[in-house]
């Protein structure tokens, strides 16, 4: 989907969306959360897609009965996929948006992630320099499915939430998109990761 003429902004998930990134985020919670005798296969990975690192391992945590030292173990998983980042490849068919749009439209990006992540993955795929913001989990207080990310987004890039069109590939930032009064995009009907674990796989248009 290419914005239209009431679109003021454009807002992009980073993972999954710009960066072709949730196989080496899935390897890397197994590298970590094997070690401590959590249960976390692929299905659920992305039942939680849009979460920051700490609220995932302190769900699981919970979910599991494990005890963990929840910051500890969201450092370990953070280094395990920096350790993999050399191998991002860009999702083509949106970062070519990004580009066709950039100095027509304001841009930004809005993640569950870490910032300085984020920003290491954009930097990776050579496109940090064109988005005008990058929001990341630090951030905001409350987190996708609610519209904190996304609406800070806006503002920074001072445009009309209505006005906004973002693109994401997770069902909780689908919601969060949609409870921001933002049009979406969702990402998966025009790429699918590649599975660790086989598993037929469809997609939606939100």
């Amino acid at each position: 989907m290419l914005p239209t003429k009431d679109i003021d902004a454009l807002i992009f998930d980073c993972d999954g969306t710009l960066a072709d990134t949730m196989p080496l985020h899935f390897i890397a919670w197994q590298n970590v959360m094997t070690d401590y005798g959590f249960a976390f296969d692929e299905d659920l990975f992305y039942s939680l897609g849009g979460q920051p690192t700490d609220r995932i391992v302190a769900q699981l945590s919970k979910d599991q009965n494990i005890d963990v030292d929840v910051m500890k173990v969201t450092h370990e998983k953070e280094a395990a996929f920096l350790d993999l980042i050399d191998q991002v490849e860009p999702i083509s068919a949106i970062v070519d948006v990004a580009h066709q749009f950039h100095g027509k439209l304001p841009m930004g990006v809005g993640s569950g992630g870490q910032r300085e992540v984020v920003k290491q993955i954009l930097a990776t795929l050579k496109i940090e320099s064109i988005f005008d913001c990058v929001v990341g989990s630090e951030d905001t207080e409350l987190h996708k499915p609610e519209p904190d990310v996304f609406l800070e987004v806006a503002s920074r890039l001072k445009a009309d939430p209505l006005k906004c069109l973002v693109y994401e590939d997770a069902d909780l930032g689908v919601e969060a998109a949609r409870r921001a009064g933002m049009k979406c995009f969702d990402v998966r009907t025009v790429h699918t990761p590649r599975r660790i674990t086989p598993k037929d796989s469809g997609s939606n248009q939100c």
